[in-house]
């Protein structure tokens, strides 16, 4: 067998995320200049491919044959590979999958990943209605089985199986809105949301307030990857790539089994460890995929960070807070940056390069992180996706 290139991501750049006036073009112009800016020794010939992460362009902005429309508004011509990729809320992490691949195995050699997603639509209910495409449409999604009455049916079992409480899914909240208020791209930088103010928020579907819920939201992130060898041309401190895991186990409700364990969480995880050669105690930081409060809480339990039922206990005890056992969503998460589909996955291994460069804000910098765990779940948490990084040199 042909032993595989080391890959590395040796930059990346994030674009404010929020609702935003920009066009989903003129967002992957946007988030190309920021790339080029971040990592000043690129050229913009020297990437022989593009891999882009866009959900549903088509309902949302009504454009397809998005891959070449995002090369040309960022000023690339990919002679290699181009191409989008679609896995719902894991597109951008399936962009960087697909970039590794392509650079471990020869087929390219400087790739860059960009996700991009542009969710307002003046028409909520349109954008709405996209967003039950995502499900099982024919079944689930005219049953009114979108995100939040799905997730809400997650929490209120897991509140029924193990008393898991309304305060600690605000905890959850409070801390990733706290670490996104030293974001300055997160879409809710500016805003303060303490544990009294999520807990007198709206209900959206019980018991999940609007605090619970990751928004709709516009943005665009893109990180550069090459072979480690290369990326110290770029960069002193590469996010090496050392491990990654995929799972699906259904995708028709009636199919899920237990609301509460998320045993494909748990198998692409393991994979993901077992390929980094690490157990889930050397991870130094996560970027977890909290679309809804009671989505990080299951997410502890699957990743083994405790017994499952003590998610609740986990967040309560401060456990994944900067000085606990391992620090979770330091970007902000999906509930404090905004969740525009694409990007979200970019977006988070943005922060595990900056995370590992020692540039973001020392209110959210992890000490010393060597290790980190990026995971995106897609649809009704029926497909799990992982990335394991160590800092290079």
């Amino acid at each position: 067998m042909t032993e595989l290139t080391e890959v590395a991501i040796a930059g990346g750049a994030t674009v404010k995320f929020g609702v935003r006036p920009s066009t989903w073009a003129e967002l992957a112009q946007e988030v190309g200049a920021a790339l080029f800016r971040a990592v000043p020794e690129l050229r913009s010939e020297e990437v022989d491919s593009l891999f882009v992460g866009a959900a549903e362009p088509e309902r949302f902005a009504f454009q397809s044959h998005v891959a070449p429309l995002a090369a040309e508004q960022m000023g690339l011509k990919p002679h290699r590979i181009i191409q989008r990729t679609e896995l719902a809320c894991a597109s951008g992490q399936s962009a960087i999958r697909s970039a590794y691949a392509a650079i471990a195995s020869g087929l390219s050699e400087v790739a860059i990943a960009v996700g991009i997603e542009k969710m307002n639509l003046p028409s909520m209910a349109e954008a709405n209605s996209a967003m039950a495409c995502v499900m099982d449409r024919a079944w689930d999604g005219v049953h009114g089985a979108t995100a939040p009455p799905f997730f809400a049916m997650v929490a209120q079992r897991h509140m029924l199986e193990f008393g898991t409480t309304d305060e600690q899914l605000a905890q959850v909240s409070e801390k990733n809105h706290r670490f996104a208020n030293a974001n300055p791209t997160a879409q809710f930088h500016d805003k303060v949301f303490d544990r009294a103010k999520l807990q007198r928020l709206p209900i959206v579907s019980p018991p999940l307030r609007l605090g619970d819920c990751s928004s709709m939201t516009d943005g665009a992130a893109a990180v550069l990857l090459t072979s480690r060898e290369r990326a110290k041309h770029y960069t002193g401190t590469p996010a090496v790539i050392r491990g990654t895991g995929q799972y699906s186990d259904f995708h028709n409700l009636a199919h899920a089994g237990s609301l509460t364990q998320w045993h494909g969480l748990t198998h692409a995880s393991r994979e993901a460890l077992r390929g980094a050669g690490i157990g889930i105690d050397r991870v130094d930081f996560a970027e977890l995929h909290d679309c809804f409060s009671i989505s990080e809480i299951v997410e502890y339990e699957a990743l083994g960070l405790c017994p499952t039922g003590e998610g609740g206990k986990f967040i309560a005890d401060g456990r994944s807070e900067l000085g606990g056992d391992i620090v979770v969503n330091p970007r902000g998460g999906l509930l404090g940056c905004g969740h525009p589909l694409g990007a979200t996955g970019v977006a988070q291994a943005v922060e595990v390069f900056q995370q590992f460069a020692q540039t973001v804000a020392p209110a959210r910098q992890v000490p010393d992180a060597e290790w980190a765990l990026v995971h995106n779940l897609s649809g009704s948490a029926n497909v799990h996706s992982v990335m394991v990084y160590q800092r290079g040199s």
